[in-house]
């Protein structure tokens, strides 16, 4: 195992402060405030519109699992997680469109990662195109799995959830409890990120690699355990009838891509996963993922064949199934998520080693992953994961 890398990446990908890549000068050029901190907004206040043929519904589901202890507050008591359902709708709902995020929960995020300056409202005023109580659309549907980055709170992946679900799938996108800088309750109780802390300050790499370890493995019961109440026969959300429990796929960010190969370890329920950047802190085994499917879509800097993190190499070697390594030229670690959409709200400028847009980032996601679903979880082969298409220049097939 590379050290040189893995004890950045422990810090960097796994800490709070990874939230919203950008440039250093950016945060420390100027004491003045930042365009969104004055109103002064430049880029659109919405996120981009989903592509498929359904309207989108949303709802928060609140779970607790009381046969597990919180692993970083135990004094806490049950695990407690929430989870962001989307789902297609009938069109002409009349709900509201749901909020991006809370305030506090924008203002905490804001904060780890430096830019304590900007208004908490330009990031929670972010427009969605999900609609609270939005009547479900007929039929059964695949069921997808999210899970963000370390220190993300779950919103940073709204686009991708509006998108699959106009796309004709129900997606789970779920805050583990105190990995994020902030998960507001419906009690109004905040919690904040308590394992952030613990990685931040870990005295060595070993404890460092222990603590990542923990983090995959807890998620990927996590996501198990959220399958579970999706899909058991007293099952938690009033529209669980919708899901088709023989077609389930888990995805994540950065920590949340590496969980997703973790819970397809422990629970054969996943029928397929992918890791969008994230490290292998938890390896695969030598025994695969027992052929099931899998997709591995990351940086061209860091997560190319022989590049910073070695972990992909060694997880291309042991996958068993249906697999690709797609990387993505001039993405950094958060082009897979909304935090593009963010900074740009925010008046941050583009990191030059990193020039891909917002846009380009949201469509480059967007059109891969759901095109690994298409295929994995209704059947549908698609070309696009045939090889280089002239579409999508950005987009590099590794190990063709």
């Amino acid at each position: 195992m590379t050290t040189g890398y893995r004890r950045p990446i422990a810090i960097a990908a796994l800490a709070a402060t990874v939230l919203l890549v950008v440039p250093a000068t950016a945060v420390h050029a100027s004491p003045g405030p930042t365009p969104a901190a004055t109103g002064n907004h430049t880029t659109a206040a919405r996120l981009p519109r989903p592509t498929g043929p359904y309207a989108v519904g949303t709802e928060a589901l609140h779970l607790t699992d009381r046969s597990r202890t919180d692993p970083w507050v135990p004094e806490a008591g049950p695990r407690e997680l929430m989870v962001s359902l989307y789902y297609p709708a009938r069109p002409g709902g009349r709900g509201a469109t749901a909020p991006y995020m809370s305030t506090e929960e924008a203002r905490l995020m804001l904060t780890a990662a430096g830019l304590g300056s900007a208004s908490p409202t330009a990031v929670s005023s972010l427009r969605t195109h999900a609609r609270t109580d939005a009547p479900t659309a007929p039929g059964r549907f695949p069921l997808v799995l999210l899970s963000p980055g370390f220190g993300n709170p779950r919103a940073t992946l709204t686009s991708l959830a509006e998108d699959l679900a106009s796309r004709g799938y129900v997606v789970a996108s779920v805050d583990h409890a105190h990995e994020s800088t902030g998960t507001a309750l419906p009690d109004g109780r905040m919690l904040e990120c308590a394992a952030c802390d613990l990685v931040m300050a870990a005295p060595d790499e070993e404890t460092v690699e222990r603590l990542n370890a923990t983090v995959s493995t807890g998620r990927g019961t996590d996501l198990s355990f959220v399958l579970g109440r999706l899909t058991g026969h007293h099952p938690a959300w009033r529209h669980a009838r919708m899901i088709d429990p023989s077609r389930v796929a888990v995805a994540g960010h950065s920590i949340g891509g590496n969980a997703a190969a973790s819970a397809m370890l422990a629970d054969r329920r996943f029928d397929a996963g992918i890791n969008l950047d994230g490290a292998f802190f938890a390896p695969i085994p030598a025994t695969g993922l027992g052929g099931r499917p899998f997709l591995m879509l990351g940086t061209g800097t860091g997560h190319g064949p022989g590049g910073t993190d070695d972990t992909w190499d060694e997880a291309w070697q042991r996958l068993d199934g249906w697999k690709r390594w797609l990387t993505v030229e001039g993405a950094h670690h958060s082009t897979f998520t909304d935090v593009p959409f963010i900074t740009e709200r925010l008046g941050v400028p583009v990191d030059p080693a990193a020039p891909l847009s917002a846009d380009r980032s949201a469509r480059i996601t967007r059109a891969y992953v759901a095109a690994f679903l298409d295929q994995h979880l209704r059947g549908r082969p698609r070309p696009l994961l045939d090889g280089p298409s002239p579409g999508n220049p950005e987009v590099v097939f590794q190990h063709p």
